[in-house]
């Protein structure tokens, strides 16, 4: 059985340690507000760095990496249980890298 709090924490571990706690929690507070496909939105705005996130975020909901948004509404459109479970992991992760951010930051 696989732990999936471990599995945000070792992304989440992942994106703290390359990226700026300012981007990563302007993404958490879009993805919280608006939701996943918002979430998604906002990181093609913010090319490489955000580039970075949704690769890691696509990684840990199991889609290829070069898959369009397009990929993202048809994995969720009927799924409503899948679409908020998702939307949980990814705020998990999220948090957890900023966390990471913050300690690197702060060392």
């Amino acid at each position: 059985m696989e732990i999936l709090d471990m599995k945000c924490a070792e992304c989440g571990s992942k994106i703290g340690a390359t990226l700026e706690e300012a981007l990563i929690t302007k993404s958490l507070g879009v993805l919280q507000e608006d939701g996943v496909y918002a979430f998604f939105l906002y990181l093609k705005t913010k090319k490489g760095p955000g580039e970075k996130i949704k690769e890691s975020a696509f990684d840990f909901l199991e889609l290829e990496k070069t898959a369009s948004l397009e990929v993202v509404r048809e994995k969720f459109k009927d799924n409503l249980d899948a679409l908020l479970f998702a939307k949980e992991l990814l705020e998990r992760t999220l948090v957890y890298a900023r966390y990471h951010a913050k300690a690197i930051g702060g060392e």
